[in-house]
């Protein structure tokens, strides 16, 4: 995935009356931690290893407010038991679908 998406994504959460929290797994295995701060601390570092995000929801409102922006966008990925994973990477034997 390209880094306009990533920024769509990172605009729109900020933008939500109260945004989901959001953890990263990178292509080399490393997992974040936990977080909430969609504007710096998603950003950091950029965003060409991350394999994928997993935004996690903690409501029913809040989680169909996110399905809603994140189809907006068009992003590869799959909704979850806790939210919504987002795919920065896929290999060749992978069928990703698109929210």
């Amino acid at each position: 995935m390209n880094n306009t998406k990533w920024d769509e994504i990172r605009l729109a959460m900020v933008t939500m009356k109260s945004p989901p929290i959001w953890k990263i797994t990178y292509i080399n295995g490393y997992e974040t931690a936990v977080d909430g701060e969609w504007f710096y601390h998603f950003s950091e570092g950029g965003y060409l290893d991350i394999y994928y995000l997993d935004v996690i929801t903690n409501s029913a409102d809040q989680h169909a407010s996110v399905g809603a922006i994140l189809r907006t966008i068009h992003l590869p990925g799959m909704e979850t038991a806790t939210g919504y994973r987002i795919f920065g990477y896929a290999d060749s034997f992978s069928n990703v679908n698109y929210l």
